[in-house]
């Protein structure tokens, strides 16, 4: 059997195409499947001393140099740039943001608890890392949210300027990995820029709304 086709097919014009969101319950697990593995990756890059790009990043790098640990560190970064969600994004987008950044921040304290990690090979740990954190960040941008920061920003310029999510916030990872250098080794700090690109990869190669309109 042929499948059917829209007059527009039959003029050899692009099909129409239909969207279908995602239902509440797949939200919600997507949520929750998202941010598991960008915590996961997370706790995979502060066990080895090395940072990634954005708000994560960030509080990655300030938690190895200031007392109070990711989790709490990770929560007061994107404060500020919740309001940014609001006024471009939306209370929907916002809500499950917020709950997105809850979730690595208490994900990230179960890691450490019920998988102490004393040592980690630096390269496996940061490779392996930023692949997991940038699956995450991919489900949760198709499930409506992100991980705050550098994420709402990058989301806002693609849909406002056109620009690729990925490169947008490769960019600001640049930033932040520089950064690092104030607080790790050079060698901690080579394998985070190595690791910030992969992570972007990740997204420039797989968020392409053209592509996936669900």
């Amino acid at each position: 059997m042929e499948p059917e086709h829209s007059e527009q097919d039959r003029d050899g014009s692009e099909p129409s195409t239909v969207t279908l969101p995602h239902t509440p319950a797949e939200d919600v697990l997507g949520v929750l499947t998202g941010t598991f593995l960008a915590s996961l990756g997370l706790y995979l890059l502060n066990t080895s001393q090395a940072v990634t790009g954005g708000t994560a990043g960030l509080s990655l790098l300030l938690s190895y140099a200031v007392a109070p640990p990711f989790a709490v560190l990770f929560v007061a970064v994107n404060l500020p740039f919740f309001a940014l969600a609001v006024w471009k994004k939306g209370w929907l987008f916002t809500g499950k943001t917020v709950v997105a950044v809850l979730l690595v921040s208490g994900f990230s304290s179960v890691h450490q608890h019920v998988m102490p990690l004393d040592h980690l090979d630096p390269v496996y740990a940061v490779i392996t890392g930023n692949l997991l954190a940038g699956v995450g960040l991919l489900i949760l941008f198709r499930h409506g949210a992100s991980l705050g920061g550098f994420n709402i920003l990058a989301l806002i310029l693609q849909e406002r300027a056109g620009l690729r999510a990925g490169y947008v916030q490769m960019g600001l990872d640049v930033a932040v990995v520089v950064a690092a250098l104030a607080v790790v080794p050079v060698t901690n700090v080579a394998l985070s820029a190595a690791g910030a690109v992969v992570l972007n990869i990740v997204l420039a190669f797989n968020h392409r709304p053209e592509r996936y309109r669900a």
